[in-house]
C-alpha cells in the first residue's frame, strides 16, 4: 500500500516539539522549539507541545518546570498541548499506555508487529555462521515462525520483544532541509518497538504520538535522520489498518556547534540556556541570534523582531549545514535588542540584576536615580547583566565605593593635582548640573592645568565609580549630587 507524504499548508500545518524533561534546557533544544514554532505561526498553523517522559530514571520535575519557563520567557507559544491541554490529551507519553496499548494490540493482529525470542547473542551466532559481520544485527528471521515454534520458546521462560515487519523496499522521502534521501532495500531490519516486558519504545510511542495528534511536519535535530526510515515504516502500518492517511513531511535541523567546530553539548556553559540569561540576554535578542542557527532573514540583515522572523521563516531556507554558536555575535545581536527597548522598559529590565546593590527590591528612590541612569549607559551596553558593573556605583554609600587597584596603580602623578583642583571648583559650582561641571571641569584641567582631555577626567572618573571606564562622568556626578561626588574624590585623594 503507498501511502503518501502531507501535503498540508496554511492553517492545515501541525507542528509539534516533544523533549524529555532531563537537565536544563540548552541551546539547540530551544532552536528547534524556535523553528516549529516558527513555522507554524508563519504559515498560521498550530504547534503541540508534548512531553516524552517514559525514562523514569532520568526525567525530573524540575526540568520539567524549566522547560515550561524557558519556553515562556522567550515567547514561545504553543496551540495544544501540557498545561494548555486540546483534543488529543493526555501530553505526557508517560499517560498514554492505553493508547499505545490498543495500537499494539491492532497491529499484532493485522502480522504488522510480530513475536521475536532471539537473544542479542544468537543474532550474533546467525551473522558469523552466514559469514557477515556480526555487528549486522538482525537478519528477520523469525518472521515467520509457527505457532509451535512461538509456544516452544515460551516453554523455555522465553518472553517476546515485538517488532515491526519492514517493507522489503527502498525507503524515499524529500526532506524539507536537506532534499531527496533513499535508503535502501535492506538497509535496516525489522527493529523492535515492545521490550519483552511489555514497555513499547521511543521508535513506537514517537511516531504513534504524530500520528494520533495529526502532526504534518516534523522538524527535528539531524541526530535524528537515521531513525526516519523506521518512523516512515511504522506509518505505513498505522496507514493500512486506518490510522493515518498521510505520512508526515520531515525536516532535519543542522547540529548547533560550539567551541573547535565541536557538536555544542548541553553540559557547555554556553548552551545553557538560564546561564545565558543570568548573563543578561534578553528574550528578543536571544530569539533573533537563535533563528539565525542555520538561517537568515536575509544577506545582509542579522537584526530582526519576533514579528519580521515569523513573517519570512520558511524551514526549506534552513541550512543544512552545521552551524556555529558564536557568543561574541550573540552578544552584538543582544546589544541591538538592547538600545532598540523603550527607556522605561529597559530602566524596568535592569532591576533583577541590580537586586545585590539595592539589598533587595528597590525603593522608590532607587527606582527614580535608576530611570534617569538607564538612558546613559543603554547605547553602551550589550548584556543587561552589565548592569551592577556600569550603573552599581550610584547605589552605594561614598564609604562603599571600591577603587579597582589596577585603575588607581595606572593614574598619572599628577592625578593628585586633578583631585584636588576639581574637587575645590565643584565646591562653588553654584549649579550642580551637567552642562555646569563639564565647563569648570574644563577650565580647571585642560585649560588651567594643560592636561589633554583623554587624560584629565580618568582620576575623577575612577574616584565617583570606582573605574577607568564608567557611564558619561559628568552626568554621573549630577546624578550623584554635590556632596556624594566630594566625599568620593575625597576618599581617593587621601590614598593617591
Amino acid at each position: 500500500m503507498s501511502v503518501p507524504f502531507s501535503t498540508a499548508t496554511g492553517s492545515d500545518v501541525v507542528v509539534r516539539f516533544c523533549p524529555s524533561p532531563t537537565g536544563t534546557p540548552h541551546v539547540g533544544l530551544i532552536r528547534t522549539a524556535l523553528f516549529n514554532w516558527a513555522y507554524a505561526r508563519h504559515h498560521g498553523g498550530r504547534m503541540v507541545f508534548r512531553i516524552e517522559d517514559t525514562d523514569a530514571a532520568r526525567d525530573s520535575q524540575e526540568s520539567y518546570e524549566q522547560l515550561l519557563e524557558a519556553m515562556r520567557w522567550l515567547g514561545i507559544d504553543w496551540d495544544e498541548g501540557v498545561e494548555t491541554g486540546g483534543p488529543h490529551a493526555p501530553y505526557r507519553q508517560s499517560q498514554r499506555g492505553e493508547v499505545y496499548a490498543d495500537l499494539i494490540s491492532r497491529l499484532t493482529a493485522s502480522g504488522h508487529l510480530y513475536e521475536s525470542f532471539a537473544t542479542a547473542e544468537e543474532i550474533e551466532a546467525r551473522n558469523i555462521e552466514a559469514g557477515r559481520d556480526p555487528r549486522q544485527g538482525y537478519d528477520n528471521f523469525e518472521r515467520d515462525l509457527t505457532p509451535e515454534q512461538r509456544e516452544a520458546h515460551r516453554a523455555e521462560g522465553r518472553v517476546p520483544s515485538l517488532r515491526l515487519r519492514v517493507p522489503d523496499e527502498d525507503l524515499s522521502f524529500d526532506d524539507l532541509v536537506r532534499g531527496e534521501i533513499t535508503f535502501p532495500a535492506g538497509s535496516f531490519s525489522d527493529f523492535v518497538v515492545v521490550r519483552p516486558n511489555g514497555a513499547p519504545l521511543y521508535t513506537f510511542v514517537n511516531p504513534v504520538d504524530d500520528a494520533l495528534m495529526g502532526v504534518t511536519h516534523v522538524l527535528r535535530g539531524e541526530d535524528l535522520l537515521s531513525s526516519t526510515p523506521r518512523q516512515i515504516a511504522l506509518y505505513r502500518a498505522l496507514a493500512e489498518i486506518g490510522v493515518v492517511t498521510a505520512i508526515p513531511r520531515f525536516g532535519h535541523l543542522p547540529y548547533v556547534m560550539g567551541e573547535g567546530n565541536k557538536k555544542l553539548s548541553k553540559r557547555d556553559p554556553q548552551s545553557n540556556l538560564f546561564l545565558l540569561r543570568e548573563a543578561g540576554f534578553i528574550p528578543e535578542g536571544l530569539l533573533n541570534y537563535l533563528s539565525l542557527l542555520g538561517w537568515s532573514i536575509a544577506p545582509d540583515r542579522d537584526v530582526f523582531t519576533r514579528d519580521e522572523l515569523i513573517a519570512a521563516f520558511d524551514v526549506a531556507d534552513v541550512n543544512p549545514n552545521p552551524s556555529r554558536f558564536d557568543p561574541k555575535k550573540a552578544e552584538s545581536i543582544n546589544g541591538d535588542h538592547v538600545r532598540l527597548l523603550a527607556p522605561e522598559d529597559f530602566a524596568q529590565r535592569l532591576e533583577p540584576y541590580l537586586g545585590q546593590v539595592f539589598g533587595g527590591p528597590p525603593s522608590d528612590e532607587q527606582r527614580a536615580l535608576l530611570a534617569q541612569a538607564a538612558p546613559l549607559v543603554q547605547e553602551r551596553m550589550q548584556l543587561i547583566g552589565q548592569a551592577e558593573d556600569m550603573l552599581g556605583f550610584l547605589f552605594l554609600d561614598d564609604q562603599d565605593i571600591h577603587h579597582d587597584p589596577d585603575a588607581v596603580a595606572k593614574l598619572g602623578d599628577d592625578a593628585h593635582a586633578v583631585l584636588e583642583g576639581s574637587r575645590r571648583a565643584l565646591a562653588e559650582l553654584e549649579t550642580f548640573d551637567t552642562a555646569s561641571i563639564e565647563q569648570v571641569l574644563r577650565e580647571v584641567l585642560v585649560e588651567g592645568l594643560g592636561i589633554k582631555p583623554r587624560f584629565a577626567f580618568t582620576p575623577l572618573r575612577v574616584a565617583v565609580t570606582g573605574r577607568r571606564v564608567s557611564p558619561p562622568l559628568f552626568e554621573s556626578m549630577e546624578l550623584l549630587g554635590r556632596e556624594s561626588t566630594l566625599a568620593r574624590i575625597d576618599r581617593l585623594a587621601a590614598s593617591v
